[in-house]
């Protein structure tokens, strides 16, 4: 019986090890994902701003600048940006690394 006991709990053990890998490679993926978006938000500005000041050498024809593209790159890497800005603004207040204006106000007691 004791070395079936045992056993369970290494089982066990080994599960809850295996649970917690799992959830901190998807942390990482959550962090990972909005630092993508904003890199490539971030290209996608630069692309529209590097093509319309480049169009202007150009002789043939007219330029127009690409708003649809520079727009949803602004909007990719403004979101990405605050997410993870969020996400370690979020993790520094619970750990009290803030300055005290931005510590989370307690209801007062009455």
């Amino acid at each position: 019986m004791g070395e079936m006991e045992r056993t369970s709990n290494e089982n066990r053990k080994d599960q809850s090890d295996m649970r917690q890998t799992f959830f901190r490679m998807v942390a990482i993926l959550l962090l990972v994902v909005p630092g993508f978006a904003a890199t490539y938000g971030f290209l996608e500005m630069k692309n529209a701003v590097f093509n319309y000041m480049a169009a202007h050498g150009n002789e043939q024809g007219t330029s127009a600048f690409n708003w649809l593209q520079f727009l949803i790159g602004l909007a990719l890497f403004a979101g990405g940006v605050g997410f993870i800005g969020g996400w370690i603004f979020y993790r520094d207040r619970k750990r009290n690394y803030v300055a005290p204006r931005f510590k989370s106000r307690k209801k007062e007691q009455e």
